[in-house]
């Protein structure tokens, strides 16, 4: 663990072992003595970045924990190794990292942060550890639902014909079972990103991203191409575990939105994009109608993220931390 001054960078930051050979890079923002949240980055196999989630925050009131997901960013060992075997990475798994953290860095309870698939993170925690919970904030609302994966990886394709049979086209031409229609999409790039060819699983890590950039660009003039996806790494680890994770519905089990008794009374905040193509805004609303704790802001002219979005974030947080005053 290392120390650092406050402001853009971490307070502290670290390695934290697991029980199982893990070692999960995490960092922490603000005051000591503030209230402790946790910021869930999206994906499945994103990073925190350049940290910028800190700015939601008022770090003189707040202990703002970030780390990066197993396998992702600087936690070790990384999905995108060639050896790394990823079929124990599980929704579950990731829970008990997120305990592991917790008792680690000697925290009782703490406001929960979600992006996109952190939003998904964040409600599988909150179901099996409510009593750790003290609010959550949820933005680009997402529970990775097979209804959500089918849609974002087949039916949206009606909106990108062009893009989606270039996706499709690469499946079918190195997946028979999926030319043959016995497997869905999500599931051939998943055997894809698996393959010892290390030639093939570079050539799908890179259709994979092209697929999620053309989506996420609706409404722009040209495909705007994330930067972090010339990095075959990042590029590697975050495709093959999207795709491992949403080819088994998130191992959401109950799907979550079946399984909302025991969080109904947690104060939230979902916060989506009415122009998110990648994920409509039902999703939220479902939540929404389930969790009489909620609140539910839809963003008119954002998709998945925006700058109102992340305006009703930053006050959102403010309001959680009241809260827990």
């Amino acid at each position: 663990m290392t120390d650092s001054s406050p402001g853009n960078v971490p307070a502290q930051q670290g390695l934290m072992p697991t029980d199982d050979g893990h070692q999960l890079y995490w960092e922490e923002f603000g005051s000591p003595g503030g209230i402790p949240a946790l910021h869930l980055h999206g994906g499945p196999g994103g990073t925190l970045g350049a940290s910028g989630y800190r700015n939601r925050w008022d770090l003189s009131r707040t202990r703002l924990i970030g780390f990066e997901q197993r396998g992702c960013g600087r936690s070790l060992p990384s999905a995108a190794a060639a050896d790394t075997d990823i079929g124990e990475f599980t929704t579950q798994r990731l829970i008990a990292d997120i305990e592991t953290l917790r008792v680690g860095l000697g925290i009782e309870k703490w406001i929960i942060n979600g992006v996109s698939w952190g939003s998904t993170l964040a409600l599988a925690y909150a179901q099996a550890h409510p009593e750790r919970v003290v609010g959550m904030v949820l933005f680009a609302v997402t529970t990775t639902s097979r209804e959500e994966v089918q849609w974002i990886t087949e039916t949206v394709g009606a909106l990108f014909p062009e893009a989606w049979d270039r996706f499709s086209r690469f499946a079918s031409s190195h997946i028979p079972a999926y030319a043959a229609g016995e497997l869905r999409l999500v599931e051939a790039y998943a055997q894809l990103l698996g393959s010892t060819d290390l030639e093939l699983r570079d050539a799908a890590s890179r259709e994979w991203a092209l697929w999620e950039d053309t989506h996420i660009s609706l409404g722009s003039e040209q495909v705007i191409r994330d930067p972090r996806r010339h990095d075959r790494r990042f590029r590697h680890s975050m495709s093959r575990l999207t795709t491992h994770f949403w080819a088994h519905d998130g191992f959401c089990q109950p799907p979550i939105i079946e399984n909302m008794a025991g969080i109904r009374h947690l104060p939230a905040v979902l916060i989506h994009g009415r122009a998110d193509v990648s994920g409509p805004s039902m999703t939220a609303w479902k939540l929404h109608q389930l969790w009489p704790a909620s609140s539910l802001v839809i963003c008119e002219t954002d998709g998945h993220g925006g700058a109102e979005m992340v305006d009703h974030w930053t006050s959102a947080n403010a309001k959680m931390l009241d809260l827990a005053s």
